[in-house]
């Protein structure tokens, strides 16, 4: 909606939510990054800095892709290009919700959520299954580099953030009631930026493993350059009213 002096108006607050401070991101002023009425969900993707996220999601699978099908494909392939595909995914899951601030728009919001992190959970699924196939076909270790670790690590929490955020969504009574279950859903949305940051070191450590070094080439400046870049389009949107700021 504009004005009559041509400039855009802030979203509305809706009275029933948490009012500004709901509006509010980590930078920029309250409306700024939230989603307009009767606007399209997938406009969420690229308001404010969303854009720059996306541009860093793109050039990272852009960055994993090309070197993979450049050199001969193997089953060992199959890893990197699921795993950037599922971080591409999950950051689609993120950018949707972040900007939702009326009961509709995180009703709709939270169920496209949840169905991009189901996919982006199959994609790292068919990544780790890869990975360990490979593994004991070529009698390969286990556990041979930092990354490695970060894998397990990070495979492990993005479970237990899965069944968390299923579950307070779809059986609350799991928690003692709905009531109970919202209370818990910022400290789900910390986990779960946490996670990403996590997610993004994974990836820098990839820069390091034998197969990049003596096949694929990614120089570790410049995904972590990207990295920077996710994080610059990701974390200014976060609603300090969502994480109890």
């Amino acid at each position: 909606m504009a004005s009559a002096t041509g400039i855009p108006q802030r979203t509305p607050i809706d009275p029933e939510d948490g009012g500004e401070q709901d509006l509010e991101p980590l930078l920029g002023h309250p409306g700024d990054v939230s989603q307009r009425d009767q606007a399209p969900i997938a406009k969420n993707l690229i308001i404010g800095t969303g854009v720059i996220a996306e541009a860093a999601a793109l050039l990272l699978v852009a960055s994993v892709w090309a070197p993979v099908f450049m050199n001969p494909l193997m089953l060992f392939s199959v890893h990197p290009l699921a795993q950037s595909a599922g971080l591409l995914v999950l950051v689609q899951s993120i950018l949707v919700l972040q900007p939702t601030h009326t009961g509709a728009q995180k009703q709709v919001g939270a169920k496209v959520h949840a169905g991009l992190n189901f996919l982006a959970f199959s994609l790292f699924l068919v990544g780790v299954v890869s990975i360990e196939v490979n593994k004991f076909k070529s009698n390969g270790p286990h556990f041979h580099s930092v990354h490695g670790y970060l894998g397990v690590i990070a495979s492990i929490w993005i479970l237990v953030q899965y069944f968390v955020g299923f579950t307070m969504y779809g059986l609350p009574q799991l928690y003692g009631g709905e009531a109970n279950a919202k209370k818990i859903w910022k400290y789900h949305r910390v986990s779960g930026y946490v996670l990403l940051l996590f997610f993004l070191a994974t990836v820098i450590s990839a820069t390091q493993t034998d197969y990049n070094l003596n096949v694929l080439g990614l120089k570790l400046w410049a995904i972590t350059l990207i990295s920077v870049l996710l994080v610059i389009g990701v974390y200014p949107r976060i609603k300090k009213h969502k994480l109890g700021l």
